[in-house]
């Protein structure tokens, strides 16, 4: 009987961990590499809802956003510390309440250099954090990658941690200390620490070991298939940013680069899947 008892409660843990499991990304999901840059920002506003549902809808790996803190200490979705190159009014981000920033179309840029009339391309609001993070707790496929352009780490997780979508995000930047915060304040949330071309790639690789990061994201410019192969020697992934042609997307997966950051995710998506047929 005890053996019997025995049999029947490890049944019973394999039976609950599998229920975990099939509702959890593969092992290997963080690492997989379509990252829609600003949502699917080649057809829609970037930093916007509509970009990142359409970047849900082609199914990719990653949406990738940008972060600040307002005045009254909302943390909106916006590229620049400022309005002016999207908005249609210019409106400093860290001197404007959330009241104010959301009278301004972010859409006007997206609208003028497509030659789109305002039927054609409403206008845009700016996002909350929390929306764009809602948004991607709707489904189980893609993930959201958080990119802090101000100091604003500790609050970004607070509202990751509210939602309860700790294993549904990951923070990208080139900022050692707020990537490094957001390894001392949730140590699971993985960080892919962007690089710029000219870098030292071994002392990048001994301080991402030390800090945890998992992935380096080091700008197309500076791959090389010796640098694909030294990153992943080290125990890390790599990736880079951001491309939107198909002969450079098309080098950078041949030499093993597993995450991308791209305008245009539709067309990394149909290189890839041309790739492995």
């Amino acid at each position: 009987m005890k053996n019997k008892a025995l049999f029947l409660a490890l049944v019973s843990v394999f039976t609950f961990s599998m229920t975990v499991n099939a509702d959890n990304f593969p092992a290997d999901s963080l690492h997989r590499g379509v990252t829609a840059h600003r949502g699917n920002s080649i057809k829609y506003t970037e930093n916007t809802l509509q970009a990142f549902q359409s970047g849900i809808d082609l199914g990719v790996d990653w949406v990738e956003l940008d972060i600040y803190k307002t005045k009254d200490n909302e943390i909106v979705v916006l590229h620049d510390p400022t309005t002016k190159r999207v908005g249609d009014i210019d409106l400093a981000i860290a001197n404007s309440t959330y009241e104010q920033l959301k009278k301004v179309d972010i859409a006007t840029d997206f609208r003028t250099r497509n030659g789109k009339t305002l039927a054609e391309c409403p206008a845009e609001h700016m996002p909350l954090l929390e929306d764009a993070v809602k948004l991607i707790m709707k489904q189980k496929q893609t993930h959201l990658s958080i990119q802090p352009k101000a100091d604003c780490v500790a609050e970004a997780i607070e509202i990751v941690r509210k939602l309860k979508a700790e294993n549904m995000v990951g923070f990208n930047d080139g900022s050692l200390k707020y990537m490094s915060d957001v390894k001392r304040i949730a140590p699971k949330i993985p960080v892919f620490w962007d690089r710029l071309p000219t870098t030292n790639v071994e002392e990048d690789i001994k301080i991402a070991k030390e800090k945890g990061f998992e992935t380096l994201v080091i700008h197309y410019k500076g791959i090389t298939e010796e640098t694909v192969q030294k990153v992943k020697s080290a125990g890390l992934h790599i990736g880079t940013w951001t491309v939107n042609d198909r002969e450079t997307l098309e080098k950078l997966l041949k030499v093993g680069v597993e995450r991308i950051y791209t305008d245009d995710p539709a067309l990394l998506i149909s290189i890839k899947n041309s790739l492995t047929k």
